[in-house]
């Protein structure tokens, strides 16, 4: 358990390790501050026979000793603080004493703040000396501003339920001396089971709360407060009783990440289930079946691939385009139209809720340039489980192809967040189909959109010369839009039994292994590199808390310097000592194996109900994964193909295409790339590098080169 920090009888979001960055930033503006007071004490004179000058003189006097005492009690509190490591907080047990005589300062220090404010409102503009006020004024408004940013963070490290957690552990610990000390274990839990419930309540009221707070300019509708009440309970449910703070997750992290980068190496030199390199933190075996381009037939579906991919970029509109067009912007403008009018250029397009210049819907036309596209309907209309999406016919692959936008907006993100896993509405019902809840929801609300506007068949009907009602549909959708894509896909495929689905970067968290299996007919989704998104669900989110408090227990260094070993220097600062000392030592690195799987496992089967932890059912990405995977090409690398030559000399990594599987993106793989690898446009752009050179049809020894 992570030591939060306990002060006036309540916990707060914070460590009392923490406590060293904002002591070491008021003490050295406390410092400066008291430099100046007593350099303008020695130099100026002050003539205390004028009542301005003599108040000033005294009070200035007296702010040189609040300064003192803020110097003294913050020097305590920053070498209290970086006492102990992460777990140890017996090193640091003394810095509630230092907190309190810190609290007593600032009541003095707003008390003169006061006074001196007054004095500025009575004597600023008549009193005599100019220098020594001019220093008065500005030594006020610096402490004024100081003050502020401390209640500013005050209220952000506040816990709304940190006196009802504090009530809770209190009555758990007595509970625990008591069996102790008469031996015996108490069989009624009522009690203790009454207050957790109670501690559970107060964080679900408290998560609830900053969701509205967080998400205040979309309104307080029936739905919205629906999602906030679910996300609530699920972000209650994932920290329930774990006494963590952000610091503590930002080691654990950095830990992680290093202890992530050992293990593989580990398992290289060991040769662990024939693993002989890992590419983007994927195990290479003589058993991985690389995408072999070299092969016609798939060649042709890995071009198709990339086609479609452009769909998925399009639905995110201008925003998406001004990111990846930076420098040709302007090439919008021919396309923009005056509010909403097409003024006779002969597009038919049914554009909904797009802006008045039809931003959205110029981006898209100018992105889908790339074939022969005719766009049929496009949608912009945006909601909590209500994505937008547009429909197009595609005669280049003689398809109606549907493209779903991913996460571009507040309510998208409630609609990503509302991750618990719901039964899929199929008929016949199967109780074991589940998927991402607001997934789902936004797939039922597509699906009903095009029943209801018959979009489908209007596609299919736009052409009939160039037979446009034996075109296949396709389903194609990025991140948020990828899951719903998948999820639709499946509610479509009775009415549509040709239905192909190509989904880019989808969530970890989307699908029950049943569905899955059945997807993988008709569904191929696209993973680039060590991407987040695919490794993020419920399952796999519990897997990585278990990770990190397995990571901050092996630490024994103070937080700052764990976390410092991260930032100082682009990451080339000291190392942890835990990590120094796995380094190279395969015994330690098993021992450290064990030890997260014991650490996974007691989050699933908990022993204490004082730690007890959600469990919920593992849901994977959809269908046949097409896992792009980057190496980065050593100097020893001998270079069998000239046309790699300059690649390799660049220090460029080489792209290529693995066959995956969805239980093989179960863990969270902490990288600097981890959020880049998600972006759509990153995603094509490794797509392109990929089908550029031709891949092995076997592994070999250096099959990225071959």
């Amino acid at each position: 358990m992570m030591p939060g920090l306990v002060v006036f009888r309540r916990r707060w979001s914070v460590g009392s390790d923490d406590l060293v960055v904002p002591g070491a930033f008021l003490l050295t503006i406390h410092f400066i501050c008291f430099v100046i007071v007593s350099v303008s004490l020695v130099i100026f004179e002050y003539n205390t026979r004028i009542l301005s000058v003599k108040l000033l003189f005294y009070h200035l006097i007296g702010y040189l000793l609040i300064l003192f005492f803020s110097i003294c009690v913050e020097i305590g509190i920053c070498v209290i603080s970086m006492r102990g490591s992460i777990l140890d907080a017996e090193a640091r047990t003394s810095i509630n004493i230092w907190i309190y005589l810190k609290s007593l300062v600032i009541l003095f220090d707003i008390a003169w703040l006061i006074v001196g404010s007054v004095w500025l409102g009575h004597y600023y503009s008549t009193s005599p000396i100019d220098d020594p006020k001019k220093v008065y004024i500005a030594i006020i408004i610096c402490n004024w501003v100081l003050v502020v940013i401390t209640l500013i963070t005050i209220w952000c490290t506040f816990d709304a339920a940190g006196r009802s957690w504090v009530k809770m552990k209190k009555y758990q610990r007595s509970m625990r001396e008591t069996e102790s000390r008469f031996n015996y274990k108490r069989s009624n839990s009522m009690n203790r089971n009454w207050r957790q419930r109670k501690v559970m309540r107060a964080y679900q009221d408290s998560w609830d709360h900053r969701c509205r707070l967080l998400f205040c300019c979309m309104g307080s509708s029936e739905r919205n407060r629906n999602s906030f009440t679910d996300i609530a309970r699920l972000l209650s449910d994932f920290f329930r009783e774990l006494d963590v703070v952000p610091s503590d997750v930002v080691a654990g992290l950095v830990l992680l990440r290093k202890f992530q980068r050992l293990e593989r190496e580990a398992i290289v030199r060991q040769r662990k289930n024939g693993t002989y390199e890992f590419l983007s933190g994927v195990p290479i075996t003589e058993r991985t079946q690389f995408l072999a381009l070299n092969d016609a037939k798939n060649y042709d579906f890995f071009q198709t691939v990339i086609h479609y991919m452009y769909f998925a970029q399009g639905a995110y509109g201008w925003p998406m385009y001004v990111i990846i067009n930076r420098t040709k912007m302007w090439h919008l403008l021919p396309e923009l139209k005056c509010f909403g009018c097409f003024c006779g250029s002969g597009d038919d397009a049914e554009v909904i809720q797009d802006n008045c210049c039809l931003c959205n819907y110029a981006a898209l036309k100018k992105t889908l340039q790339m074939g022969d596209i005719d766009i049929v309907y496009a949608t912009y209309h945006v909601d909590v489980g209500e994505t937008p999406f547009f429909v197009a016919v595609d005669y280049t692959h003689r398809a109606i192809v549907i493209s779903i936008r991913g996460t571009l907006s507040m309510k998208d993100i409630l609609t990503d967040l509302n991750a618990e896993g719901e039964v899929l509405p199929l008929q016949p019902p199967r109780d074991d189909w589940l998927g991402h809840k607001g997934m789902v929801q936004a797939a039922i609300y597509i699906k009903n959109k095009l029943q209801e506007d018959n979009i489908i068949e209007k596609a299919l009907q736009r052409n009939p010369d160039r037979q446009t009602h034996s075109f296949d549909l396709v389903l194609v959708g990025h991140s948020l839009g990828a899951g719903t894509a998948a999820i639709l896909a499946i509610l479509l495929k009775p009415d549509y039994p040709t239905l192909q689905c190509f989904s880019y970067s989808p969530p970890g968290g989307l699908l029950s292994m049943p569905a899955v299996e059945y997807s993988k007919s008709f569904i191929t989704s696209v993973v680039l590199g060590k991407d987040v998104v695919p490794r993020i669900g419920l399952n796999q989110m519990e897997a990585l808390r278990a990770d990190l408090i397995n990571a901050i227990q092996r630490s024994v260094d103070p937080k700052w310097k764990t976390i410092s070993c991260s930032v100082i220097c682009c990451g080339c600062g000291p190392e942890p000592t835990s990590v120094v000392n796995m380094s190279g030592q395969d015994t330690h690195i098993n021992q450290y194996q064990e030890e997260r799987g014991t650490a996974r496992s007691t989050s699933a089967h908990p022993t204490d109900s004082s730690i007890a932890l959600t469990l919920h059912q593992p849901l994977y990405p959809p269908g046949r994964i097409i896992h792009i995977v980057r190496h980065h090409p050593k100097a020893e690398e001998q270079k069998y193909d000239s046309g790699w030559r300059n690649v390799l000399k660049n220090r460029e990594p080489v792209y290529q295409a693995i066959w995956a599987d969805s239980t093989d993106f179960d863990e969270v793989l902490i990288s600097p790339v981890m959020l880049q690898d998600h972006m759509p446009d990153k995603v094509l752009a490794a797509l392109k590098k990929a089908s550029s050179g031709y891949l092995c049809s076997s592994p070999c020894k250096f099959p990225m080169l071959c």
